[in-house]
């Protein structure tokens, strides 16, 4: 059985689509978090700057792994 099976890159495989298959939405979690958790906001109905900073680059972080995987996918990587 082990001479069908590779191993080493199963065990790659299924390391990385775990990193991306939980990585990905918990950051995008984390984002949405930053802008709507209770008290995010201040007296005035604002969202901080921190927030928007954390909101911004967690999202900007998804929407390039997202972009990085099509544009893989398209360039015939499989």
């Amino acid at each position: 059985m082990n001479e069908f099976v590779e191993w080493g890159s199963l065990l790659n495989i299924v390391v990385f689509g775990l990193l991306v298959g939980a990585g990905v939405p918990a950051v995008y979690a984390l984002g949405v978090r930053a802008v709507k958790n209770v008290g995010a906001r201040d007296g005035a109905g604002r969202l901080p700057l921190w927030r928007k900073a954390v909101a911004v680059l967690c999202f900007g972080v998804c929407v390039a792994v997202v972009l990085t995987g099509v544009v893989f996918i398209a360039a015939g990587g499989h």
